[in-house]
């Protein structure tokens, strides 16, 4: 029984169980029964909690499991899906392999390639260039 047909059988038992406790009443009735302290509304309360507790009791029961038939008539569920296991990666940290570059014996005529060719504004006089932030920097290459 899924839980649409549950929630409407027990709407129904429900609707006809409130209207079993509430039977036709006059003004006297009523007068009478008002003034000895309602023992009816309390009837019928009790009952309504009954009934919404077991109406909460079978909708929040799990369904049932699926049955599986094979062609000899053995039952087995199936087993379950294998668990995923998340694992954090572990960190290792890995020392930056070295970079290589040509250095250059200041005044040399290789390093005054290198410097001319890499700054634009490269003075050869100095050996200075002017760098990013505006000051001058001296070539080291």
């Amino acid at each position: 029984m899924n839980k649409v047909s549950k929630f409407v059988a027990i709407s129904c038992a429900a609707t006809v169980a409130a209207f079993a406790f509430t039977g036709s009443a006059s003004a006297q009735e009523w007068h009478r029964h008002h003034r000895h302290g309602g023992g009816d509304a309390f009837a019928a309360g009790v009952a309504g909690l009954a009934v919404g507790v077991i109406a909460g009791a079978a909708l929040a029961s799990p369904p049932p499991p699926r049955r599986y038939y094979y062609d000899d008539g053995y039952y087995a569920p199936p087993p379950p899906p294998p668990r995923r296991v998340y694992y954090r990666p572990a960190y290792v940290y890995d020392q930056p392999a070295p970079v290589y570059r040509p250095t250059y014996e200041p005044w040399s005529r290789s390093w005054y390639r290198y410097c001319s060719n890499r700054y634009r504004s490269f003075d050869p006089q100095s050996g200075t260039f002017i760098g990013y932030d505006g000051r001058q920097h001296f070539c080291a290459g």
